[in-house]
């Protein structure tokens, strides 16, 4: 398949989706040095939290997909289509697994203040309010528009 603007390079796109999703992680880790007072480089791997780094990602990706290829293309529809799941699991499916996660950590602390051991505890932060994957989601398209424009 021949791309719609020979001017493009795939480096560029390349480098779009990924700056994309390490921006959006390091905004986490700047937001959560700044609430917690304190630095952990784990953070830049971690789920959940403002902006979402998935739709960052999957949004500059189909962003950059739809410049290269065209908008009214089968690549930009594939591209598209799994940027709109992964969104939708983001904050929906992973956020009420934070939820459950959440819950069940409260029925284990009620646990361990009776004297029973509890088990480790789990991750509640899994998912993305609508507001944090929209953010995201608008940052892919702003970078992949930047960066492949």
């Amino acid at each position: 398949m021949i791309p719609l603007n020979p001017a493009f390079h795939s480096e560029k796109a390349f480098f779009a989706v990924f700056l994309s999703w390490f921006l959006a992680q390091l905004i986490k880790v700047a937001l959560g040095g700044s609430q917690q007072k304190r630095f952990d480089v784990r953070w830049l791997f971690d789920t959940g939290g403002m902006p979402s780094a998935h739709s960052a990602t999957v949004a500059s990706l189909a962003t950059v997909v739809g410049l290269y290829y065209g908008f009214n293309t089968i690549p930009f529809l594939m591209a598209l289509i799994m940027c709109l799941i992964t969104m939708f699991d983001a904050a929906g499916v992973r956020r009420h697994l934070g939820r459950q996660g959440k819950i069940l950590n409260e029925i284990l602390d009620e646990f361990y203040a009776k004297g029973a051991v509890p088990e480790k505890r789990l991750k509640e932060l899994l998912g993305h309010t609508p507001f944090e994957v929209l953010g995201g989601a608008l940052m892919g398209i702003v970078i992949g528009v930047l960066f492949c424009r």
